[in-house]
């Protein structure tokens, strides 16, 4: 507590100080600091962004509402140096007095240091020097303006400037802008000398950004050049740019009309001495060669080896490496067919995602053979990457299993492995970790730990022994994954081994679409360390105490302090309940508590088996890492055991004593799951953004299963979940999460962030959390953890708080400090805001946001 008050105390004071700053600190005399721009556009006041771009200066930021860099920027000491020599200029011996216990050159270097120097750096850095209004960079605005509302189409624009003078040091800029009528675009005429241009643009018309009764807006008329210039060059018009087309716009007697002349004339190119003028035709490959292993070392080399396939021509200055199929299958480009720049785009993305080469050159020449001069040869160059690669990484990671870790991978790639361009990459990975929450005797810094061995083999193609062209055609780039692989953990306490194999296939249906169907994904985990169970789950193991204090009639099944032992003291007496050897009977609420129990350490402890079938579909604009305007939808479905059950019903096995079926002497999941993930962001500008995420999933058991296995559940809490609470501790349902893992097979999640920028690479950010999980069409009974109906709603747990992330380039630090603002555990009239305190916060560590 005492420490808790230092702090607040220390953060107030802080406050206090930066208050205390005076915001014309540094304006000069005569001077004024700019505190607001007013826009008034025909007597309205705008803050349109498009608007308020075109102004020279602007306000000081501020973080709610609070010119925080300026009043740093003020804190600082402009001229440390001075200030530090000017303390020995003033008491003369002071510099000798500190000699005598610092030397000469240590009391020169101390003005140096950070207290005296580095401090006021950092503030200059971190602060922003007051804006000082200039009547020159308003005046540059006032034009700017202007420009901007007359290439909208307001060519009789007005627009002036003055200055309003506050009290002390203060001013604002008042623009005031007079737009008039935006001129419409009237008549539209074409002017294409070469015919086949004309063709080409007559049978596009209706996708022109150039319409009759539209406001005049210079970005329309730039905009359609693009979409003409596309058009033709993607209809064999190698030689035409944007500078063959041009406009004639005529608004002479016409009232706030404007007729448009679209004008394209002939292809002109030097002929020695003079300019000559011809129509432009329409190219076509009449041949495409393809060179497989050019370097620049080694292009002036003779070929050595020549294919011709489907009208493909590869050369070799070796041997030739690859499968021509390999090739020929990422190339677009065909013979016969019209030069089209997308196709170039299109062939170069696919050789590139091939994964062997390096980034492939395209270039085309003029066929000499052809005496119309109107075919090209098209020459695709392609770099081998070697043969075999290593790379390692090692990370700094942060799980809902464990806080910190550190983890290192070693890969081995080997490209081009059977002539088809396959690639197959051998990777291994080692990983330490800490975590507080997990059963730690030994009280061990590192208490987990990972190590596992992957091989990924991928094919540039669908695997499959049928055609798949006309369903999914190249242009969709497919690929095949075939994947195995082995990890054993030591996590929670029971240690694990995971045994992983998958083969799906993956294409892109269209540009910012992906597709991925698992032909089937299994899964085997071996639990290696199950009588454990109970010293990992204490509160499972609290609960079964309390009742084998009461209940046991085996005097052998506790220790001598009258706990029950574990195992062999927790099995005899659940044991004990189950087959009728105590006081409790079925209809017993503490027999249903014991049965519970250990249904629950029967499902985490057993070994599972899992063959699943699923498809996910993804579609999102997002175009960067920094594209802060975009929306991602996600959705899943997968069927696990389904074909199993299939088989062993037409096969006639034999259920066992459960009445389920058995693969290698082990029940196999029977379920199916369906998700659906959607994140969108808003860049409100100047850094801030309103980004929201939505997710529901389910996953029902049936047939072979009567509940979902513990690696394909759902939780909630944790840093990119709901934040005020921790992992695996929210639900399910208004349960309180009394266990040590909490789990189910429902999930729903909403959040929400307000980002802001607070000071150079620091940002904050305010959020919201909201969603729970349930027990729904599986074994669970108790109605406090199911989903029975759309009252259950009525216990989504909502989280409330803020948070702070360090923008490192290359990832993300982020700290968020979560509030429990409604808390469906609690009792009626305590569920909100009874924990809003910072003792009862959760803080979250994460890596990179959340969504």
């Amino acid at each position: 507590m005492k420490k808790l008050f230092t702090k607040i105390s220390f953060i107030f004071l802080i406050g206090i100080v930066i208050a205390a700053c005076n915001a014309e600190k540094r304006v000069p005399d005569g001077k004024r600091l700019l505190t607001k721009n007013k826009i008034l556009v025909n007597g309205k006041s705008t803050s349109e962004e498009n608007v308020t771009n075109q102004l020279y200066q602007k306000p000081n930021g501020k973080l709610l509402g609070y010119p925080l860099r300026l009043n740093l920027y003020n804190l600082a000491n402009l001229n440390p140096d001075s200030t530090y020599q000017a303390k020995f200029t003033a008491d003369p011996g002071k510099f000798a007095r500190k000699s005598k216990w610092l030397s000469a050159k240590q009391v020169n270097r101390l003005g140096k240091s950070f207290w005296y120097h580095g401090i006021h750096d950092f503030l200059k850095k971190t602060g922003e020097p007051p804006v000082i209004i200039d009547t020159v960079k308003s005046a540059k605005s006032v034009s700017r303006l202007k420009y901007y509302y007359f290439n909208n189409g307001y060519f009789n624009v007005d627009a002036e400037y003055k200055l309003d003078s506050l009290k002390s040091k203060k001013g604002q800029i008042r623009y005031t802008i007079t737009t008039g009528n935006p001129y419409i675009l009237d008549t539209i005429k074409t002017a294409i000398t070469t015919p086949v241009l004309d063709s080409l643009y007559e049978a596009s018309k209706a996708l022109s950004l150039l319409k009759t009764g539209k406001q005049f807006k210079t970005e329309n008329f730039e905009e359609e050049k693009v979409r003409v210039t596309n058009l033709f060059r993607n209809n064999g018009i190698y030689y035409f740019q944007p500078t063959y087309m041009s406009y004639n716009i005529d608004t002479i007697q016409k009232k706030d009309k404007a007729n448009v002349d679209l004008i394209i004339n002939n292809y002109s190119y030097q002929d020695k001495d003079s300019t000559r003028t011809e129509p432009f035709k329409r190219f076509k490959i009449s041949d495409v060669n393809v060179y497989t292993d050019y370097t620049a070392n080694n292009n002036a080399k003779p070929i050595k080896d020549s294919v011709q396939y489907k009208n493909f021509n590869l050369y070799s200055h070796e041997k030739l490496q690859y499968k021509p199929h390999a090739i020929t299958d990422a190339i677009f480009i065909s013979k016969g067919s019209y030069f089209a720049d997308n196709k170039t785009v299109l062939t170069t993305r696919y050789l590139s995602n091939l994964k062997v080469f390096n980034y492939p050159i395209v270039q085309y020449e003029i066929d000499k053979r052809d005496t119309t001069y109107s075919s090209l040869i098209a020459k695709i160059y392609l770099t081998p990457r070697k043969k075999y690669s290593f790379g390692a990484s090692a990370d700094v990671t942060h799980s809902n299993i464990q806080d910190i870790g550190i983890a290192f991978s070693p890969t081995l790639s080997i490209r081009n492995l059977f002539k088809g361009a396959e690639t197959l990459e051998i990777s291994a990975r080692a990983n330490l970790g800490s975590s507080k929450d997990l059963a730690n005797p030994k009280n061990q810094f590192f208490n987990v730990s990972e190590y596992g061995l992957d091989f990924k083999l991928n094919f540039p193609r669908i695997f499959l022994p049928f055609g798949t062209e006309k369903i999914i055609p190249k242009s969709m780039i497919p690929s095949t994954l075939i994947a195995i692989g082995f990890s054993r953990q030591t996590n929670i306490g029971l240690d694990k081994e995971n045994f992983t194999s998958a083969f799906a296939y993956n294409w892109t249906p269209k540009k910012n679409y992906t597709a991925r169907f698992d032909l089937f994904n299994a899964q085997f985990v071996r639990n290696l360390n199950p009588d454990n169970y109970f010293n990992v789950y204490g509160s499972s193991y609290n609960a079964l105490n309390t009742l084998g204090k009461t209940y046991s009639v085996d005097p052998t099944n506790f220790d001598t302090d009258g706990n029950l032992i574990i195992q062999n003291g927790t099995s005899g007496f659940t044991s004990d309940v189950i087959n009728d050897n105590t006081s409790l009977t079925a209809a017993d609420d503490d027999y249903k508590s014991v049965k519970s129990i250990e249904e629950r350490r029967v499902r985490l402890t057993e070994n599972s088996f899992i063959l699943a079938t699923s498809f996910t579909f993804t579609k999102t604009t997002k175009t960067d890492l920094q594209d802060n305007t975009f929306y991602l939808f996600k959705s899943k479905i997968e069927s696990a055991g389904s074909l199993l059950s299939l088989i062993s019903k037409t096969s006639g096995l034999a259920t066992n004593s459960n009445g389920n079926y058995e693969l290698f002497n082990l029940e196999y999941s029977e379920y199916i799951k369906s998700e659906f993930d959607y994140i969108k962001h808003w860049d409100l500008t100047k850094e801030k953004v309103i980004a929201v995420r939505s997710f529901f999933g389910i996953a029902i058991p049936f047939g072979n299963s009567k509940n979902i296995p513990f690696s394909r559940s759902y939780f909630a809490g944790g840093s990119n979940d709901n934040r005020a609470w921790q992992p695996y501790s929210l639900g399910p349902g208004s349960s309180g999460g009394t266990n040590d893992f909490n789990e189910a097979n429902m999930k729903i999640a909403l959040s929400a962030e307000f980002r802001f920028k607070i000071l150079g690479q620091l940002k904050g950010a305010l959020f919201a959390d909201a969603g729970n999980i349930w027990n729904v069409l599986d074994n669970v009974t108790d109605p406090k953890y199911k989903f029975e109906n759309i009252k259950s709603l009525q216990n989504m747990a909502l989280g409330t708080g803020f948070g702070l992330r360090y923008d490192l380039s290359f990832f993300i630090v982020r700290f968020d400090f979560g509030f429990k603002t409604f808390n469906p555990a609690k009792d009626s009239g305590e569920k909100w805001f009874k924990e809003l305190n910072i003792s009862k916060s959760v803080v979250n560590f994460g890596i990179n946001y959340p969504f």
